[in-house]
């Protein structure tokens, strides 16, 4: 935001690329979990702030080679930080060539983005700004308006496309010297600064999916697969299957459209939360499976509660259980 606003300042005329990778937070936790405060989409809001054309753009399945096999590792979780800039950075390019190729775009000049030395401790070196230009195939076209006086001259700034006077040196995790900028450029709201847009940074989603890959014996996924990690309570009472449980009625909404492609569990007798049960389970583990769910629902302090099981055949078993209590959820069941 405040470095497209810092470029519409010098009267150049900025669009906005947005990429779906299926981590994000963007447009899916924030959408379905029942929170207070106002939805929306962070980069189509600051697009509409700042009055600029925005392309969003899938690139989940193109995504799945960052995630599985990156050139320059992890961060602290499963994030592939420095490959994924340099992805994100490669796809610009190769759109604004193909963009300006069908007519659908201006040529654009340069790339833009917000990055700060030291804000990211992986893909926000001194060190790594110019691999990320390299690597990706914009080379000196690749412009940091926020930490620019800390870097070489790009090409932009020697040809006089950009004053490089009115571009800054920021440095460090700080968001203040950004959040004073952004009060003297007039902007009063803006998405939260630090975290939050990336499930591979967040440990516990991380567990999930190594989890996953543990569980199926190899390193892959699909876009449904992601989602589902992002969404429920996960457990696995038992390694060959393993139980996603709704927390509220938003996640109950969501988990009903995969419903018929897992055996998925009900409480009928009392108010509670649609389960989804992942892998092939017996009679044993269907009435473990129907005592867990009835932990917690509304029924979970009384002394029987009646679960139905439904299959995906359609055929429906119902169970009278006592709910499992508290303490006999042992902590290794949640993932």
């Amino acid at each position: 935001m405040l470095a497209a606003r810092l470029m519409q300042a010098q009267g150049i005329r900025v669009e906005g690329v947005n990429f779906y990778t299926g981590f994000c937070v963007e447009g899916h936790t924030h959408a379905i979990r029942q929170r207070d405060g106002v939805r929306r989409n962070n980069a189509l809001w600051v697009a509409e702030q700042l009055d600029i054309p925005l392309h969003m753009i899938d690139v989940s399945e193109e995504y799945h080679d960052v995630v599985l096999n990156p050139r320059y590792g992890y961060g602290s979780e499963l994030n592939p930080c420095l490959d994924c800039k340099v992805f994100m950075v490669r796809k610009t390019t190769a759109f604004l060539k193909e963009a300006t190729a069908l007519a659908d775009a201006h040529e654009a000049d340069f790339i833009v983005t917000g990055e700060v030395i030291g804000q990211r401790m992986k893909s926000q070196l001194k060190r790594t700004m110019p691999l990320i230009a390299r690597e990706s195939g914009a080379d000196d076209r690749l412009l940091r308006p926020l930490c620019a006086k800390l870097l070489e001259p790009t090409l932009p700034e020697r040809e006089g496309w950009v004053d490089r006077e009115q571009l800054y040196g920021f440095n460090g995790r700080s968001r203040q010297p950004q959040i004073e900028l952004a009060q003297s450029l007039g902007l009063r709201d803006w998405a939260q600064p630090a975290g939050g847009c990336c499930f591979l940074t967040d440990a516990s989603y991380s567990r999930k999916l190594r989890d996953l890959w543990q569980s199926r014996g190899r390193r892959e996924y699909s876009l449904d697969d992601i989602l589902l990690l992002k969404v429920g309570r996960h457990l696995r009472p038992e390694p060959h299957y393993k139980v996603i449980i709704s927390r509220e009625e938003g996640e109950n909404l969501f988990l009903e459209g995969y419903r018929k492609q897992f055996l998925h569990v009900r409480v009928l007798s009392h108010a509670g939360p649609l389960a989804l049960v992942e892998g092939e389970v017996n009679s044993v583990d269907r009435h473990q499976i129907a005592r867990l769910v009835a932990r917690y629902s509304q029924g979970r302090d009384t002394e029987w509660v009646r679960v139905g099981l439904f299959g995906r055949d359609g055929q429906v078993e119902e169970m009278l259980v006592q709910p499992l209590a508290a303490n006999a959820i042992p902590e290794h069941w949640h993932v």
